[in-house]
């Protein structure tokens, strides 16, 4: 197991829970800012993985994901899968204007040339990036993870809110596991990072709403949707998500609403992010990582954990 300097916190976690050692490598930069790899330890033959989120700085991780790959290719690994807690790009998946780029199928392009054999990966944004990929993508859900912290502090009658038409499955799916109602609002996009709430699809008066969604960018979307909660009646209201992308303006939004707590995974790192804003509950997906890790280098069936 290798990993870039992306999620040191999130590796050591999932080395624990396999009870390995994290492989030997430098990963580090010129003075010019060119990204420096060296493998340090003998890899030919061997089933090789490689953890990094593209997180922020979104190109320099990649990057430095790019380089450790093609590294481990020209040593003469055996297997290499690309780990990837939170896909960059991700966003990018589509031609939703003219004359615009699908960084997302481009990414994998990068990935699949560079040397990975395989991708590990966690709540794509949109599932089709899988179809991007020329090679095998395992695709694991944080939801197991999410079910069991919601189960246990959700209360009686929760209600699970989609802030937007695309999130709809996810919800749906999420709100069935718990025996939940479900809402829906309905979102007109201005612009990048921009949204405005038109109104909510279902009934959220006197209930727990709990907003779900697969990241928190700028919370823009959560904020609104959190407001537009409240304004329906609703007694209380959270969120869940996946990413704490949490770029820009999102803690002061986070703190200024009416949000009680906001449900993360350590996907990404916070780096003291948590301590800026009272509401946020990181679990970890280590072990989900760890054992969809053991189950493909032992060549037995992942199909059990994409729930």
């Amino acid at each position: 197991m290798f990993a870039g300097n992306s999620n040191p916190a999130l590796v050591k976690e999932i080395c624990d829970c396999l009870g390995i050692g994290q492989g030997d490598a430098l990963v580090s930069a010129f003075s010019d800012g060119e990204i420096r790899v060296q493998i340090n330890e003998n890899v030919r033959g061997k089933d090789v993985f490689v953890c990094q989120s593209c997180c922020e700085p979104v190109n320099k991780h990649l990057m430095e994901l790019l380089l450790m790959l093609d590294a481990l290719k020209r040593s003469s690994a055996y297997r290499i899968t690309a780990v990837i807690p939170y896909y960059g790009y991700g966003r990018q998946d589509r031609k939703d204007q003219p004359r615009v780029p699908i960084s997302a199928k481009l990414v994998a392009d990068l990935i699949t040339t560079a040397g990975a054999d395989r991708v590990l990966t966690m709540d794509l944004h949109a599932g089709q990036i899988q179809g991007f990929f020329n090679i095998p993508v395992d695709h694991l859900y944080a939801s197991p993870v999410l079910l069991e912290y919601v189960a246990q502090h959700g209360g009686q009658g929760l209600v699970v809110v989609s802030p937007d038409a695309g999130g709809v499955e996810r919800a749906r799916a999420f709100a069935k596991r718990l025996q939940a109602s479900l809402a829906i609002i309905d979102k007109r996009r201005e612009g990048p990072n921009e949204s405005h709430v038109m109104h909510i699809i279902g009934e959220v008066a006197g209930r727990d709403a709990l907003l779900l969604d697969d990241m928190i960018d700028t919370a823009g979307t959560i904020a609104l949707g959190a407001q537009a909660c409240m304004e329906h009646g609703a007694r209380r209201v959270w969120s869940a998500c996946t990413h704490p992308v949490l770029s820009g303006q999102a803690l002061d939004r986070l703190n200024a609403t009416k949000l009680e707590e906001v449900v993360v995974t350590n996907t990404i790192p916070l780096n003291g992010k948590d301590r800026r804003c009272a509401k946020l509950k990181v679990l970890s997906v280590a072990s989900l990582l760890a054992e969809a890790i053991k189950r493909i280098h032992e060549e037995e069936s992942v199909s059990s954990l994409f729930v």
